[in-house]
């Protein structure tokens, strides 16, 4: 069976080194961004017939229209990895309603959708692996970051709850909970891409 990974958020940051790490492990990879030519370019960078794609993880119908592209010119995803996010800090006060909701749906709703959309034909095939990245901020909080937190908090939830949703079906989700990341992606890649336990919370 065909090794396919999807990357929302492989364009940049962890997500494109996670897609790195992924290539280098025989996986073909769908690199999943807003902006398609950014993700062309990365998925370019990785050399092999790795494939660029463009969507709005808030908008449910372009989620369902990605994977069934993905299907098509990859096969099946059987490895998820959820890393696209956005972060608007502001204290809350001075917080626009119109920015809580962009960043809830893309920080949190996005995942959701993505992990309803695989888990399809992650139960078909009994088998599957999602990582959701989230950050240290859904853990422990930051001061001009209030939303943001609620939303990385709420993956946490989500993802220990869906773990043991699917775990008879030997799917596994995991999250993990980083910091800063500029100098450590090659070990932050590892600990996510070896998840031997379910529902995980690592920092």
């Amino acid at each position: 069976m065909d090794k396919v990974c999807a990357v929302f958020g492989g364009s940049r940051g962890i997500g494109r080194a996670v897609a790195q790490l992924m290539a280098q492990k025989g996986y073909r990879l769908a690199i999943v961004a807003r902006n398609l030519e950014v993700a062309r370019a990365a998925a370019g960078d990785l050399g092999g017939d790795h494939l660029a794609f463009s969507c709005d993880v808030a908008e449910e119908r372009d989620v369902q229209n990605t994977f069934e592209e993905m299907e098509k010119k990859l096969g099946r995803v059987n490895f998820l990895v959820n890393a696209a996010g956005i972060n608007r800090d502001s204290l809350l006060v001075r917080t626009k309603t119109e920015d809580m909701i962009s960043q809830l749906h893309t920080n949190l709703l996005g995942s959701m959708l993505t992990c309803k959309v695989a888990l399809k034909t992650m139960i078909q095939q009994q088998r599957g692996s999602i990582v959701n990245v989230g950050s240290v901020i859904g853990l422990k909080g930051n001061s001009g970051q209030s939303v943001y937190s609620a939303g990385k908090g709420g993956l946490v939830g989500f993802s220990r709850a869906l773990a043991k949703e699917v775990a008879r079906k030997k799917i596994r989700v995991n999250v993990v909970a980083p910091g800063p990341t500029d100098q450590t992606w090659i070990e932050l890649s590892h600990r996510v891409f070896s998840p031997h336990s379910v529902g995980a919370v690592s920092e």
